[in-house]
């Protein structure tokens, strides 16, 4: 059953490299307006919010660890913030600034909760 928990794990930091990669590699195109939504964000967001759920349901049920609700909470909302900004702006041909710096502030402040709570 451990397999499962890194499976998922792994699966999460690859949702968090694809959001924030595909982001950064946006930093030129954000001040000069011609910044997007690109799919790897999408999928970066989606992976991260499928393989969360599953790493907090797999410690509630298979392990009797204890689990900082109110920190997985945080980060749910943070994360649900990502992927309606992503999903809104998604078609748009190009994103205004706030939005961008919007998403890739609330990503790192995702990490951060991650490694320092």
């Amino acid at each position: 059953m451990e397999i499962i928990r890194w499976i998922l794990l792994i699966l999460h930091f690859v949702g968090i490299a694809a959001l924030f990669g595909v982001w950064f590699s946006q930093l030129k195109a954000i001040p000069a307006g011609q910044a997007r939504i690109l799919p790897g964000m999408m999928h970066g967001a989606w992976t991260m919010l499928i393989t969360g759920l599953g790493l907090v349901t797999y410690l509630e049920l298979a392990t009797d660890a204890e689990i900082n609700h109110m920190k997985i909470g945080i980060k749910l909302l943070v994360l649900i913030a990502i992927v309606v900004l992503a999903l809104v702006n998604r078609k748009k041909e190009r994103v205004s600034a706030g939005v961008m710096w919007a998403i890739g502030g609330l990503t790192l402040l995702n990490i951060a909760l991650a490694v320092i709570m």
